[in-house]
């Protein structure tokens, strides 16, 4: 079962706001900044009339606080350069996480996350044990010594170099750290 976490924003009219009327709805975070108040109220609004807009609430983008409409666009445009869109929440973990790495315009970069993806796993130690499968960690190691390895400890000693943050279904994603 997949779950859509496309980056959505609540719109609103920050003059009827400053009135004490809600007038605004849900939108695509791509879209953003390209509503007009026109769009928004439903209705013919004269050139400089109710003109600002601003994002009161978002959905599945990982800042916190309100948004003005193009920085929501430029989160759902990223989005949008996903190759795999189910990757999106760990994007928003990345992030959240704090290690996450810059683009040029102040979002993340997503070639760096895709370098420094992971994957999802149900603990880092399941992660780690994977890693020396992968990687040949232990293999000058004989077979009837491999035992007395404690798995647990090498996986501690190398999480410092990784960040780890909560996923949903009690798993976690996993970044290198470089």
């Amino acid at each position: 079962m997949s779950t859509d976490c496309t980056p959505t924003v609540w719109l609103g009219c920050l003059t009827c706001y400053n009135d004490g009327r809600l007038v605004g709805g849900w939108y695509p975070a791509a879209d953003a900044a390209e509503v007009t108040p026109s769009q928004l109220h439903g209705r013919p609004i004269p050139e400089h009339v109710h003109e600002e807009l601003w994002c009161f609430d978002h959905e599945h983008i990982p800042v916190d606080g309100e948004l003005d409409p193009l920085t929501a666009a430029r989160w759902g445009q990223l989005y949008d350069q996903l190759d795999d869109p189910s990757q999106w929440p760990a994007v928003c973990a990345w992030v959240r996480g704090g290690s996450y790495v810059e683009d040029g315009d102040g979002m993340p970069s997503l070639s760096d996350f895709t370098e420094r993806y992971c994957g999802t796993w149900d603990s880092f130690r399941d992660y780690a044990e994977h890693l020396a499968e992968e990687t040949g960690a232990f293999a000058g190691v004989p077979e009837d010594l491999r035992s007395y390895i404690d798995m647990r400890a090498w996986a501690r000693d190398i999480e410092v170099d990784y960040t780890v943050e909560p996923a949903p279904d009690h798993q976690v994603f996993i970044f290198r750290s470089f």
